[in-house]
C-alpha cells in the first residue's frame, strides 16, 4: 500500500526546547496510524507541523503529501488538500448551531449570501453519516461533548477530508461514546479515508490502528505493525518511557481508619434549572487513609456532587450536612470548605484549575496566598521558595518556577494544580478525572502522590471514567446513576463487570442509602 503521507528529519525548536528532533514518520493510504509517547513527547507538536499550525520556515525537514513535498503557509493551505486536524480543546462555537459549526469559514453561498435550505440538507446528510440524530439548528451548546467530537468530524468531511488527525479524541469521552467515535473511524477507513489519532488509552488504539509510532523526547522511537493482530501494550509502553512497567498501579499495603469524614442527605438542584434535583438525598463516607472511588457515566452527579461539597461550588437549594472528624462542618463557601480542609482538584485543569498564561511560581500559592504574605503583602521570596519546593516533592518537569503553564505538559500541568491543592494541607483531597489526557508515565507519578497521602492518614475521593484506574486505587467504590449512590463495593474484591451491571441496571444494585 503507497504511502499518502512522509514526514522527513522533521525538526522543530522553541526557545530552550528541541520539540522534534529528525523525525520521520510514513503513514499508508486508508490506514488509522496511531502516534504514541508521553506528554511532552512531541506528538501534538508533529500534528501542528503537519497541517500547518506551525508554518513552513519555522522548522526543518520535508512534508511529502500524496507524493509531492508541500510547504504550508496556513491551515488553510493543509485543509485545501484534504488534511483536518480536530483538536483535543474542540473548536466549536458553542451559541451557533450545529450546522453553522460545520460550514463556518466553509459556507454554503449564492452570490454572497448563504443558502441556509442546502446548509442544513448538506448538513443533515454529514450528520446522519456520523450518527447524529439531532436537528441541524441545535445549539452546539445543548448538545454533550461525545455528540462534539461527531460534529467535528461532520465538519472535516463537509471539507472532503482525505487524511484525519484526531489529538486525544476519547479524553473527554465516556466509554459508550468512545466506542461509537471508534467505531466511525473504522467506517471511514472502510471508505477509503486515512486517519491519525494520538491517545493514551493502549486499549483503544489496539482496537482501531494498523500502525503504532511511538514518540519519546521529541524522537521517533519505532513504528509497529498492528495490522494482523493487537501489539501487546508492555511493548507500547516500554518504548513510550524507555522502561518496563509490569505494574501500573504503585502497590500500597492499605492501613484504613476511622471514619473522619461524612456527607449525609446531600440534595443538590440545578444552577439554571432550580426545579430539577441532580443529586438525591446521598449519603457517603471516608475514612482515615482511605482511598474512595466514585464510579459512574457521565451525567450522574460525580462532578456535581464534588463540587457542591467543596464551597457549594456548583448547585442551588442545597441541603444536608457535612460532618468532618465527628463535628458538623459549614461548606457554604469555597473559603469556608478550605478551612476545614477540604480540597478539590478539578476535571477542567486548563479552564478552572490554572492561570495558563502565569507561571509555575505564581500558579501554586493561589489557593493559600496568606501563607506567603507578610501584612497583606506577598513575600516574593517566599512564594519562589515555595514553588521550588512543590516542584522538586512533585517532580515537575520544567526549566524552572518561571516556567508558563501553558507551554507544560499535560501531566506537568496536572502537577501544578496537586500543588496548588496540597499547600492548602488538605484533610480530605477530591480529585476529578485526575489523569485525563495523560501518559502513562505520568499517571504512575500521579498514582504514587495519591498513595502517599492515603498513607500520611488523609483521606481521597477520587471521580474516574476509567475503571480499570478506580480498580488499582480505591478501598472502596461508590457507583453512582442519576444522582444517587446505588451501590458500595469494595474496591479490592469487585470488578469491572459488577460496577457497570450496577450503572446500567441500578436495580440490581445494592442500596446504600
Amino acid at each position: 500500500m503507497n504511502a499518502i503521507l512522509e514526514m522527513r528529519g522533521i525538526t522543530k525548536v522553541f526557545p530552550g526546547v528541541k520539540a522534534l528532533v529528525d523525525v520521520n514518520l510514513s503513514v499508508r493510504t486508508g490506514e488509522i496510524h496511531a502516534i504514541c509517547g508521553e506528554n511532552g513527547a512531541g506528538k501534538s507538536t508533529l500534528m501542528k507541523v503537519l497541517s500547518g499550525v506551525y508554518r513552513y520556515g519555522t522548522y526543518t525537514g520535508d512534508i511529502v503529501y500524496e507524493g509531492q513535498i508541500r510547504q504550508f503557509a496556513t491551515i488553510r493551505d493543509s485543509e485545501h488538500l484534504g488534511i483536518i486536524i480536530i483538536h483535543q480543546e474542540l473548536a466549536l462555537a458553542p451559541q451557533l448551531s450545529i450546522a453553522e459549526n460545520m460550514f463556518l469559514g466553509n459556507e454554503i453561498a449564492r452570490n454572497g449570501v448563504i443558502d441556509w435550505y442546502q446548509t442544513n440538507e448538506r448538513a443533515k446528510a454529514l450528520m446522519a453519516k456520523v450518527g447524529l440524530k439531532d436537528s441541524p439548528a441545535t445549539l452546539i451548546k445543548d448538545i454533550g461533548v461525545g455528540k462534539q467530537q461527531m460534529v467535528e468530524i461532520a465538519k472535516a468531511l463537509a471539507k472532503d477530508v482525505k487524511l484525519l488527525i484526531l489529538d486525544e479524541p476519547t479524553a473527554s469521552l465516556n466509554e459508550r461514546d468512545s466506542q461509537a467515535l471508534l467505531d466511525l473511524l473504522l467506517e471511514l477507513k472502510a471508505e477509503g479515508i486515512t486517519s491519525i489519532i494520538i491517545s493514551h488509552k493502549l486499549n483503544e488504539i489496539s482496537r482501531v490502528a494498523d500502525s503504532i509510532t511511538v514518540l519519546r523526547d521529541g524522537m521517533a522511537v519505532e513504528t509497529l505493525d498492528a495490522s494482523n493482530g493487537a501489539v501487546d501494550e508492555g511493548r507500547i509502553i516500554r518504548g513510550m518511557v524507555g522502561r518496563e512497567m509490569n505494574d501500573r498501579y504503585p502497590k500500597r499495603d492499605p492501613k484504613v481508619g476511622e471514619v473522619f469524614f461524612e456527607v449525609k442527605n446531600w440534595i443538590v438542584h440545578h444552577h439554571l434549572t432550580p426545579e430539577r434535583q441532580m443529586i438525591k438525598g446521598v449519603n457517603m463516607n471516608v475514612r482515615r487513609g482511605e482511598v474512595v472511588g466514585i464510579a459512574g457515566l457521565m451525567g450522574a452527579g460525580r462532578t456535581e456532587f464534588a463540587m457542591s461539597v467543596f464551597g457549594r461550588a456548583y448547585g442551588v437549594k442545597i441541603s444536608g450536612k457535612v460532618f468532618m472528624e465527628g463535628k458538623e462542618i459549614d461548606v457554604s463557601t469555597i473559603p469556608r470548605a478550605i478551612d476545614h480542609g477540604i480540597a478539590y482538584v478539578t476535571e477542567d485543569r486548563k479552564q478552572l484549575g490554572l492561570i495558563l498564561n502565569e507561571d509555575i511560581r505564581f500558579n501554586i500559592p493561589l489557593s493559600r496566598l496568606e501563607g506567603i504574605a507578610k501584612n497583606g503583602v506577598i513575600d516574593r521570596e517566599q512564594e519562589v521558595l515555595l514553588a521550588r519546593s512543590f516542584r522538586e516533592r512533585l517532580n515537575i518537569r520544567s526549566s524552572g518556577v518561571f516556567h508558563t503553564a501553558v507551554n507544560l505538559s499535560g501531566g506537568n500541568q496536572q502537577k501544578v494544580v496537586l500543588s496548588k491543592w496540597l499547600n492548602t494541607d488538605p484533610k480530605l483531597l477530591i480529585l476529578d478525572e485526575p489523569t485525563r489526557g495523560i501518559d502513562v508515565g505520568a499517571k504512575y507519578e500521579i498514582y504514587t502522590i495519591i498513595n502517599a497521602l492515603a498513607d500520611s492518614g488523609r483521606g481521597v475521593i477520587i471521580i474516574s471514567s476509567e475503571m480499570p484506574e478506580l480498580l488499582g486505587l480505591c478501598d472502596r467504590i461508590y457507583v453512582m446513576n442519576e444522582g444517587r449512590f446505588v451501590a458500595e463495593v469494595n474496591g479490592r474484591e469487585t470488578s469491572q463487570e459488577q460496577i457497570m451491571s450496577f450503572i446500567v441496571r441500578p436495580e440490581d444494585a445494592i442500596n446504600v442509602q
